[in-house]
């Protein structure tokens, strides 16, 4: 029997509504939901800084944890 990749879930749309000064922010998602971004989320898309307002793309672990924040596609 072969082996099943993990599963990937699909990017989230965001808008930046705060980055923190430990590199960490907090997006809004486009159906509403606050979520908190670690800082090495926000390092792994090529980020520095945030601004508020600015549209991202949210990637997710299988388990929901999220990976990265990407420019929006």
């Amino acid at each position: 029997m072969a082996e099943r990749e993990p599963r990937q879930r699909a990017a989230e749309q965001a808008t930046v509504s705060t980055h923190h000064a430990d590199g960490s922010a907090t997006v809004l998602r486009d159906d509403g939901v606050l979520v908190d971004v670690p800082a090495d989320a926000v390092a792994a898309g090529g980020w520095r800084v945030l601004r508020p307002g600015q549209r991202v793309t949210v990637e997710r672990a299988p388990g929901g944890a999220v990976t990265a924040v990407r420019r929006p596609v």
